[in-house]
């Protein structure tokens, strides 16, 4: 018997060890236990080629300003999406950066629309009002269905995450984290927006 749990022992920690060889990022990030409030992305870019999308991503919610939203509601444009909530760091810091984007395509087929995870309507007006937030967000709090739309398509494991829609409403790109410059996503705009349909 004792000769049975020493393997079982053994092996356990054999395990253990070979489990502490492995890196994850974000299981680093949640270990840490730092209570930051969000798992940071990598800042990787993926840019996918038109050949190898995937469906539409369909969605329906429901703004921050109390009107109902659906993806049928830019159909032919290109849509932005970012992934976000107030008390998220990186969140904040991209705020103008995403706002400056957004202005940069005023008057042309590209439209933005901000996926609050978090929290209620008025925390994400007075967010928009405080970090000079033109376009519109869908709260997501209380009906994950436009998360989940989006996370069938694409990966959804950072926040901030944003997404770019081509005009078919399939994902051609996005930027896991925080968002560096604005002119690394009107850069994948542009390219979304030089496609023909």
């Amino acid at each position: 018997m004792r000769r049975i749990v020493s393997a079982a022992s053994i092996a356990l920690a054999a395990v253990l060890v070979l489990a502490g060889c492995t890196s994850d990022p974000l299981a680093e990030q949640y270990n840490a236990g730092d209570n930051k409030g969000y798992i940071a992305g990598d800042l990787s870019v993926v840019e996918i080629p038109a050949d190898e999308r995937g469906e539409p991503v369909e969605f329906d919610g429901v703004l921050d300003t109390g009107e109902n939203v659906s993806s049928d509601d830019y159909d032919g444009d290109v849509l932005v999406v970012n992934f976000w909530y107030a008390a998220c760091g990186p969140c904040i810091v991209e705020a103008p950066r995403l706002e400056k984007a957004y202005q940069e395509f005023a008057g042309q087929d590209v439209a933005f629309l901000g996926v609050n995870t978090y929290d209620q309507a008025p925390t994400s007006l007075a967010f928009a009002e405080d970090n000079g937030i033109s376009y519109p967000s869908v709260i997501a709090v209380n009906d994950g269905s436009v998360k989940l739309a989006f996370a069938n398509a694409t990966p959804l494991n950072a926040t901030p995450t944003t997404v770019v829609l081509d005009k078919q409403g399939r994902v051609a790109a996005r930027i896991v984290g925080e968002l560096p410059d604005a002119s690394v996503l009107t850069a994948l705009v542009r390219d979304a927006v030089a496609e023909t349909s």
